[in-house]
């Protein structure tokens, strides 16, 4: 009995060392994350009843439900002034045109063969009158008068012919040609892939910001495309300064609000002082939904696009460095923010970094995770590596669970501004993105990218839990760290930091 006694005494005595142990920052809640537990949460974000969680649809808000569940047990709470987890999003959904005309003077173009128009009825304006502005920019339309009259310029930006900072710049010279007093708008087609391709991918139902939140895309003012060569005469006598009549009609364009929203919770840190700056962990729960609007391959038995890789695994990480967080909390306050319609453009994002329910300058970085897939499970990627002065944190976080971090293998494919962390960098916060490894778009990420096959059964849950781990160990090491992450000198987001924080 003695013995007993004593080899209990003995085994409460190591409890309360490692106990001891764990608050001292030597053994971490993270440590413990598990793959079961990770599977379990992806096992149903990732699941066929939730319908690829496509942004306003029911399978999206039963998501966010869930994911609200798991911050409130884990000891977050809303933010200030909020009575609820989520921030509440009316978005626009619009349906293109189904039918229209252009003509150029006596030049006709055809409908979705020539053109489309992704905005707006025309009918209100058969003739008026046409105006070349370059780009589209501010700059272009000094001297120029386009109230009443529909301004045609070529696509994407004078600087950056990518298709990327094409399609980022649609909303924003949408916007500018509808203050400027434009009835419509035509961009000139120029990207480097086929217009078919194009026409599939817009020519269907989309979503955007609310009337008057950011992108608002300039109300109903006509919007479309057309394909036109830049030395063809009608466009040639626009850019001259000549006239030339626009002969322009559609119909069948509609709109409608959907709803959705962001998940946000706040856990308090424990300094005095720290526990007034933030460090926002980010997650988009979206993902693509069902059949044609998933934009993917179907099957006869399969048409349903989980996500479990993009981004359910990066959620159900999230959650896990939330629960980890809650247990043990770091010294700076956290934003729990797992986000809506990353899919149909880092909406969901640009809303909130809008929106902020915790000030931007009190939000000190942003750590967000987001995923296409993986080819190497010995990795992680960083979408932002060397540009935060946090290289040293990542590599000793990810080296506690056995990994190794590289930068980015595609910076062509500028994947850094193509991820939610993108919202809040432009805004000034010092930010990048903790991807699962990958080298190279291969086939082992185009296997499961965006498809139906890519379902919770088919990942490595070993690696995602070093992976989450990994993940929740640098959240707490930057949390805990009273020097704050910078942009690197020079960096394209600096100015933007500076501004924010006011800094020299």
């Amino acid at each position: 009995m003695k013995r007993i006694m004593i080899l209990l005494l003995t085994l409460a005595t190591l409890a309360n060392v490692q106990l001891k142990a764990q608050m001292n920052g030597k053994l971490l809640p993270e440590d413990e994350i598990t793959s079961a537990e990770l599977k379990a949460d992806l096992y149903w974000l990732a699941s066929d009843y939730l319908r690829g969680r496509r942004t306003g649809s029911e399978g999206n808000n039963v998501a966010a439900k869930f994911i609200a569940s798991q911050i409130e047990a884990a000891g977050f709470k809303p933010a200030p002034g909020q009575d609820s987890y989520f921030q509440p999003i009316n978005f626009e959904q619009t349906q293109p045109p189904m039918s229209g005309t252009l003509e150029l003077n006596k030049t006709a173009y055809t409908f979705k063969e020539d053109f489309i128009i992704l905005r707006g009825d025309a009918g209100s304006f058969p003739k008026a009158k046409a105006v070349f502005a370059g780009h589209g920019m501010e700059s272009d339309y000094a001297g120029l008068d386009v109230k009443g009259k529909v301004v045609f310029v070529m696509g994407g930006e004078a600087e950056n012919r990518s298709n990327q900072a094409t399609f980022n710049a649609m909303a924003s010279k949408r916007k500018l040609a509808a203050q400027k007093g434009a009835v419509g708008l035509i961009e000139i087609y120029n990207l480097s892939f086929p217009w078919d391709f194009f026409v599939r991918y817009f020519g269907g139902s989309s979503i955007s910001l609310p009337s008057g939140d950011g992108d608002d895309m300039g109300g109903d003012i006509i919007y479309g495309w057309m394909q036109a060569k830049t030395d063809s005469e009608e466009i040639k006598k626009m850019q001259e300064g000549g006239k030339v009549k626009v002969k322009l009609a559609s119909s069948g364009f509609s709109k409608k609000v959907l709803p959705s929203q962001n998940v946000v919770g706040v856990l308090e840190g424990t300094d005095p002082q720290l526990k007034d700056e933030y460090i926002l962990l980010s997650a988009h729960y979206d993902h693509v939904g069902v059949g044609k609007e998933g934009g993917g391959a179907t099957t006869a038995t399969d048409s349903i696009f989980n996500g479990a890789r993009d981004n359910g695994a990066g959620t159900v990480s999230l959650i896990a460095t939330a629960k980890a967080l809650g247990k043990v909390r770091p010294k700076r306050s956290v934003i729990f923010f797992a986000c809506t319609a990353e899919e149909v453009g880092l909406l969901g994002s640009k809303y909130y970094a809008d929106n902020p329910l915790i000030p931007l300058n009190k939000t000190i970085f942003n750590l967000n995770i987001d995923n296409a897939g993986y080819n190497d499970t010995s990795i992680v990627t960083i979408f932002g590596y060397g540009r935060t002065g946090t290289d040293g944190k990542i590599q000793e976080a990810t080296n506690t669970y056995g990994l190794k971090a590289i930068a980015d293998p595609a910076p062509e494919q500028n994947l850094f501004d193509r991820s939610d962390n993108v919202s809040f960098a432009a805004k000034g916060v010092p930010a990048f993105t903790f991807s699962l490894g990958f080298t190279a778009f291969d086939d082992a990420i185009n296997k499961y990218y965006h498809q139906v096959t890519d379902g919770p059964e088919t990942i490595d849950y070993e690696y995602l839990q070093k992976y989450a781990q990994s993940y929740a160990r640098l959240a707490r090491m930057i949390a805990n760290d009273p020097n704050r992450p910078q942009w690197k000198s020079g960096d394209k987001y600096e100015a933007a930091g500076k501004a924010l924080y006011k800094r020299p």
